[in-house]
C-alpha cells in the first residue's frame, strides 16, 4: 500500500522482469502471471479469443494448454458474447476481466496484480477475490497492489507500506493499515 507515486507499481515491474533494477538483483522462483496494467500483452486489433491465445503463450502456457482452458477462461471472464470482437471495442472492465481470467488460468506460482480489480464491477471483483483466496489456500504467492483497504484486508497476510520508494512499515495487516490510515 502507499500513495500514488510511492513505488508500488515499480516494485511489481521489477518482480515481473519488465524493469531492471539500477542496483541489486531480483530473484524469482516460480512461474509469474503479471497483471500490471490494463491491456498489457493484448493486441487491440485481435479478438478476445485471439488475445487469449496470445496472452496465454506470453504467460508461459503451451498452445495446447491454452486451447484446453479456452472455455474456462471465457466462462470465467463472462465475455462470451464479445469474445470474437476486437478488444479495441472492450471497456476497461472487460479488459480487466479477460486479463485476470487468462492470468489465473495460467496456473502461476506468483500472481502480480496492480489495481486491476478497481475497474471491474462488484460481482466480478467478488468472484476474482474468491479466485485469489483459492490461490492463497494453495500456497501460491499473490503480490497485490490496491487502494482498497477492504480488498487488502481480505487477501493479504502481510502488508508493505511504501512511501517514495522506501519501506515505511511491513508486517501484520491490522498494524500496517492502522499506521497507514493514521499517517494519511
Amino acid at each position: 500500500i502507499g500513495k500514488n507515486g510511492a513505488g508500488k507499481s515499480t516494485i511489481l515491474g521489477l518482480l515481473a522482469g519488465v524493469i531492471k533494477p539500477s542496483s541489486g538483483q531480483v530473484t524469482i522462483n516460480g512461474r509469474i502471471a503479471p497483471l500490471l496494467e490494463l491491456g498489457a500483452g493484448f493486441h487491440t486489433e485481435l479478438s478476445g479469443r485471439e488475445n487469449i491465445l496470445l496472452n496465454g503463450i506470453l504467460l508461459g502456457m503451451l498452445k495446447r494448454e491454452v486451447e484446453e482452458k479456452f472455455d474456462s477462461i471465457i466462462e470465467f471472464s463472462e465475455l462470451e458474447e464479445f469474445i470474437d470482437q476486437p478488444i479495441r471495442t472492450y471497456s476497461s472492465g472487460m479488459l480487466a476481466r479477460l486479463g485476470f481470467s487468462v492470468a489465473v488460468h495460467s496456473e502461476p506460482d506468483i500472481l502480480l496484480l496492480d489495481e486491476v480489480l478497481a475497474v471491474g464491477d462488484h460481482d466480478f471483483q467478488k468472484k476474482s477475490i474468491e479466485k485469489m483466496l483459492g490461490f492463497k489456500r494453495s500456497d501460491k504467492t499473490i503480490v497485490f497492489v490496491s487502494h482498497s483497504i477492504e480488498q487488502i484486508n481480505q487477501i493479504c497476510e502481510r502488508i508493505i507500506w511504501i512511501e517514495q520508494g522506501e519501506v515505511i512499515l511491513s508486517g501484520d495487516p491490522e498494524e500496517v493499515i492502522s499506521n497507514y490510515l493514521n499517517h494519511a
